[in-house]
């Protein structure tokens, strides 16, 4: 199967949501939460994501993640990821309660397409706090893509991961996960970077992004995906990208408010009196 068509099964079988004047989503991807040991990229951005979550749930968005949310490669155990983040998923199930939560799978996590997945998996967690079990996701379903329609006007915005363009993780993306597991993780403790990854080597990058290109050019489609962590969003192209929350000191992330777009950059930064904040920077913004 072409890296087209797996984009266009994607298409066909996402839901609907409504995009209208008074539509206020975030779209993040590429979190990579981990298991709390040195292996974990999300670690060192827990604070500013947690941060950015209770923004957007305060602000009334509705919280769309595009894949990658949780290493299932390089983890076994999504048990464990829960239990040492377990903030962040107290505040995603305020989301799902609420009907604001939605999530997508992408190459990292493909588990979660199984049937069954999230009640057998993320049904409840246990909180550190009332240290009881509370529901998590019970009856979630994680999708492939997401559609945002403007009624009326035809325009579509497309959701996805982005891996469906890149043919070791998506057709085989279980080798890419046995490598993974085996071979490069361990390499990265003494510096190697995986050539593979999408995100680590730049010419792969361009290659993955060129061909998402192409595929939003020939359907007409806005074309939103994470996957390669280089965030982007300008008019010049039909397609953008979330970027991702591993970023060395900072998170990014799209927001969208009726017919604007919007490029956000969280990080820590400093008042003239030394003190620290969590910083919200408007990298980019365009209108539909």
């Amino acid at each position: 199967m072409s890296y087209t068509s797996r984009l266009t099964h994607a298409f066909q079988n996402a839901p609907i949501l409504p995009l209208g004047p008074c539509s206020r989503y975030v779209l993040f991807s590429d979190c990579h939460r981990g298991n709390g040991t040195w292996g974990d990229n999300f670690l060192k951005n827990q604070n500013l994501y947690f941060t950015a979550l209770k923004h957007y749930y305060a602000q009334g968005y509705t919280y769309i993640e595009l894949g990658d949310g949780d290493e299932l490669w390089e983890n076994r155990r999504m048990s464990q990821i829960i239990e040492i983040h377990n903030n962040v998923f107290w505040l995603l199930s305020l989301f799902y309660r609420q009907g604001r939560l939605y999530l997508l799978y992408g190459n990292h996590d493909m588990e979660k397409k199984r049937p069954g997945y999230s009640d057998q998996v993320c049904n409840s967690y246990f909180c550190t706090d009332s240290q009881c079990r509370h529901p998590l996701f019970p009856g979630l379903t994680f999708y492939e893509g997401v559609i945002l329609e403007q009624r009326g006007q035809g325009q579509r915005l497309y959701l996805t991961h982005g891996h469906q363009a890149d043919p070791l993780n998506s057709t085989f993306w279980r080798l890419a996960r046995f490598l993974v597991r085996y071979f490069w993780q361990p390499l990265e403790h003494f510096g190697v970077l995986d050539p593979t990854s999408a995100a680590k080597n730049y010419t792969h990058k361009d290659r993955v992004e060129q061909r998402l290109t192409d595929y939003a050019q020939k359907t007409g489609h806005i074309l939103i995906t994470g996957h390669t962590h280089r965030p982007s969003l300008s008019a010049d192209t039909p397609y953008f990208n979330t970027g991702s929350c591993v970023h060395p000191r900072c998170i990014t992330c799209l927001e969208i408010m009726g017919d604007i777009i919007t490029l956000v950059k969280w990080a820590c930064d400093t008042r003239k009196d030394n003190t620290l904040f969590v910083n919200r920077e408007v990298l980019s913004q365009i209108k539909l």
